[in-house]
């Protein structure tokens, strides 16, 4: 199914904190994945399946990859504009995120996480994720949010 990015993404916009910084007022590099979750935890809520539904729904969604490509530092005092995009949502959650200096608009980083549906009763990870997720993600696609649980 030809997915629409706009409908599968969300953006938001944040201040780079002194905490986040090194010695030289640079963004540190582990910070990114805080950076990505912020940005994550945005889109499941558009979706309607953040980590509260989740939990309900009896699955968790571990992280089992992770890439980042560093392309521009972040400082402290700039703003961060991320946009998170939905990549994959049939057999693993594949979430694509790029963030922005929000007043340069340059390109600073490029990252992806994938994570896998596991059963919280069980333990045992899913190679599809669960029904009530992929429905929320085609409700969303055909334009409303899903009331079906």
């Amino acid at each position: 199914m030809e997915m629409d990015t706009k409908l599968l993404s969300e953006e938001i916009t944040f201040p780079v904190e002194f905490y986040d910084t090194d010695s030289m007022q640079v963004v540190w590099h582990g910070n990114y994945v805080k950076y990505m979750e912020k940005a994550r935890c945005a889109l499941l809520d558009k979706i309607g399946f953040g980590y509260l539904e989740m939990s309900r729904s009896g699955f968790a969604f571990p992280i089992v990859d992770m890439r980042i490509k560093y392309v521009q530092s972040l400082r402290f005092g700039e703003k961060v504009r991320a946009v998170a995009s939905l990549a994959e949502y049939e057999n693993c959650l594949k979430v694509k995120f790029e963030f922005y200096n929000a007043d340069t608009g340059k390109l600073t980083t490029k990252a992806e996480s994938t994570q896998m549906a596991v059963s919280m009763e069980t333990g045992e990870s899913s190679f599809v994720t669960p029904q009530i997720f992929r429905n929320k993600v085609e409700a969303l696609l055909q334009g409303g949010k899903d009331d079906v649980h």
